[in-house]
């Protein structure tokens, strides 16, 4: 390859990626609600807001920088930044919740593996620090590809809101 070759790599578009980093590595948005509460305050429907599930006290929404197709995301309606400040009601809801996205994403994508987790702090890479919530990735053998080791750009098969309509749709029959 040649240098020219080797700068186009670097100029791959991803606009879609600009607010994660400009607000995904550590700096604030103007307010101090999370972005989880940000979204639950504006009036978005949850088709907008790629909402697939409210609980009584948890949501699941599609990640929006996901690291795969159906990138689901648990997440208390409260803001809260650790496990132990969730109430024994919540953390029943949050587990049940959690469960409940494993097998619809099973369901819906049929993956090899999973990857469930959580991000407690920025310290830990929570970019979202100040309000807890749970990862769930669908995981398959290659799904990291040149792209990632390249260009650090990961390249996705689906639309956002194509997989929040198949995971929304599954939900409601698990």
């Amino acid at each position: 390859m040649c240098d020219r070759e080797i700068r186009m790599l670097d100029r791959i578009w991803n606009g879609w990626r600009a607010d994660y980093v400009i607000y995904g590595q550590g700096a604030q948005k103007a307010s101090t609600e999370s972005i989880f509460t940000q979204i639950l305050k504006s009036g978005l429907s949850d088709e907008q807001a790629y909402i697939v599930h409210r609980g009584e006290t948890m949501f699941a929404l599609m990640n929006a920088f996901p690291y795969t197709s159906g990138h689901l995301l648990i997440v208390p309606f409260r803001e809260v930044a650790e496990l132990e400040l969730l109430t024994q009601v919540e953390t029943t809801e949050l587990w049940a919740t959690v469960t409940h996205g494993v097998q619809t994403i099973k369901a819906v994508y049929s993956p090899e593996a999973l990857n469930v987790g959580i991000n407690l702090g920025a310290a830990a890479g929570g970019s979202i620090a100040q309000h807890l919530h749970v990862h769930i990735v669908g995981r398959w053998t290659g799904d990291t590809n040149f792209m990632v080791a390249t260009a650090n750009t990961k390249i996705l098969p689906e639309a956002l809101d194509v997989s929040a309509a198949k995971i929304r749709a599954a939900w409601k029959t698990i």
